[in-house]
């Protein structure tokens, strides 16, 4: 159970209200981690903030690369939520993430994503290096941005110990 509830739409106030309906517009939908968020609108702006270097890092890096990349740091973090998440972003594209052929790419990115979390400070020259050449500087600089937006996400998750959102659990790991 969460340890902070949810927004009550009908008793929040008005710029709760508008940041929440500010959402659905834009996203078509309200998970239970952004109507934990919502309590503080500028916390969920800065959250939301993913979408906007995810923006920014497209078409460097493909939708299947940064699900890859999120999922690693997910995985990393054991935040089953975001976890979750990313998987169901695999599966409704047509792709299984327990069987997953990696590119050369795709493999990076898993191991760039999964050494942040192991050390930030050690991250090996051998995946910078192979960084360096695939990507320019601000595309790696996005890149590490939507990196620590991705891993405070799931250390929010986990804190909170946000509920689990009934439209995922078809596609979580246990369901397979």
């Amino acid at each position: 159970m969460s340890q902070l509830p949810q927004i009550d739409y009908e008793t929040a106030s008005e710029e709760i209200r508008a940041a929440h309906d500010e959402e659905v517009r834009v996203r078509g939908n309200m998970t239970n981690m952004k109507r934990t968020l919502l309590h503080s609108p500028e916390a969920h702006r800065i959250y939301a903030e993913w979408f906007t270097l995810r923006a920014e890092l497209n078409p460097a890096i493909s939708d299947r690369e940064i699900w890859i990349f999120s999922h690693s740091i997910s995985k990393a973090l054991k935040s089953d939520i975001a976890v979750t998440f990313f998987r169901r972003a695999l599966i409704k594209n047509g792709f299984n993430p327990d069987a997953l052929e990696l590119s050369e790419t795709e493999s990076l990115l898993k191991r760039f994503g999964i050494a942040i979390v192991a050390d930030s400070k050690a991250i090996p020259a051998d995946i910078w290096a192979e960084l360096k050449a695939c990507y320019d500087t601000k595309v790696l600089v996005d890149l590490v941005a939507f990196a620590g937006i991705m891993i405070a996400t799931a250390v929010y998750i986990n804190v909170v110990e946000v509920d689990f959102d009934p439209e995922l659990e078809a596609f979580a790991e246990s369901s397979n």
